[in-house]
């Protein structure tokens, strides 16, 4: 592919649809699976316990070339916290599981540093977990983790939207954690990890891709007391995330402003607006469906909740006239 020609996630190594038929093809082999899109979750009496598990993803790879891994604990631990936010529990518990090809002193630290910080943000228990030396495995390291959560079966959201509903919406704090081979691969086609990045001189392009994941715990409560019927952690895929409150057509009229890496990622790998939509957060980090008349109250009640569009009926997501499906 030469410089000129137009990336997509694909292109770089992720094809999402692929993905997420191998997830499927998974669950329908085990069986007996309780699903929602966010978590999986354990009827114990008089409450749900819930279960995530997730990674960096190659974020990891950005760290290793700056030798500074003292954000992927926060951006592992978010990425689980969050997941089951969405559906509406309580975190409670974590564990981490770190695959080494070789054990270094430095970047273990580095890492549970980061792990201990995003505990404190979040307010969950840090339980340990499990560092495996694998050198035939893992070339370098990989970094995922499982939260446990709680929640009253009354405070579980229902997860479907409803025609009519308002979109409220809390911005990201970058790229977060998904949609980094593409970003790679764009911005290392001209340029190293260790370069200024342009809009802002003072920081390596790298230090920009590393800023961790936003952790969303606080929006639970809010979300609970104004009726949210469904949320989405915008993640993996992009905006297409939404629909996974129901079949619908999601307006987006006012979205958060995406921060200026999506513009450099975009312009190196020319990459069409559409696929930026349909691979990363693009500036917005977490959705809530809410009724309409309680979706002001919702966003003022936080403190960078904003309404950016409404649910319709329909089965496509549209974000200012881009249509994402």
């Amino acid at each position: 592919m030469t410089e000129d020609e137009e990336l997509t996630y694909a292109d770089a190594g992720v094809d999402i649809e692929e993905s997420e038929a191998a997830t499927a093809a998974l669950l329908n082999a085990v069986g007996n699976v309780v699903d929602t899109e966010y978590a999986g979750m354990l009827d114990i009496g008089d409450q749900y316990l819930a279960l995530a598990t997730d990674g960096v993803g190659t974020k990891l790879l950005v760290a290793e070339a700056l030798s500074d891994y003292s954000t992927v604990g926060i951006d592992c631990m978010a990425m689980n916290v969050n997941d089951l936010v969405a559906a509406g529990v309580t975190p409670v518990a974590f564990v981490d599981y770190l695959a080494v090809d070789e054990p270094t002193e430095a970047f273990a630290e580095q890492v549970g540093e980061g792990l201990a910080e995003a505990a404190d943000r979040a307010d969950v228990a840090l339980l340990g977990g499990e560092t495996a030396v694998m050198p035939e495995v893992v070339d370098g390291l990989d970094l995922a983790g499982t939260c446990a959560g709680l929640a009253p079966k009354d405070a579980v959201f229902d997860g479907a939207a409803q025609e009519g509903d308002r979109l409220v919406a809390w911005p990201s704090a970058g790229i977060h954690s998904n949609g980094l081979t593409l970003a790679r691969t764009a911005v290392t086609r001209d340029h190293e990890y260790t370069d200024p990045f342009p809009p802002e001189s003072d920081r390596s392009i790298g230090e920009v891709l590393l800023e961790p994941t936003r952790i969303y715990t606080d929006l639970l409560k809010p979300m609970r007391e104004h009726g949210v019927r469904a949320a989405a952690h915008v993640t993996g895929g992009g905006w297409t995330n939404l629909s996974r409150m129901g079949d619908f057509e999601y307006r987006i009229e006012d979205p958060f402003p995406a921060q200026p890496v999506f513009g450099f990622v975009q312009d190196l790998g020319n990459v069409s607006p559409e696929e930026m939509y349909r691979t990363f957060n693009m500036g917005t980090g977490f959705v809530a469906a809410v009724p309409a008349a309680a979706a002001d109250d919702l966003a003022d009640a936080t403190e960078d909740g904003r309404v950016i569009g409404e649910v319709a009926a329909g089965d496509s997501v549209e974000v200012r006239g881009l249509s994402l499906s």
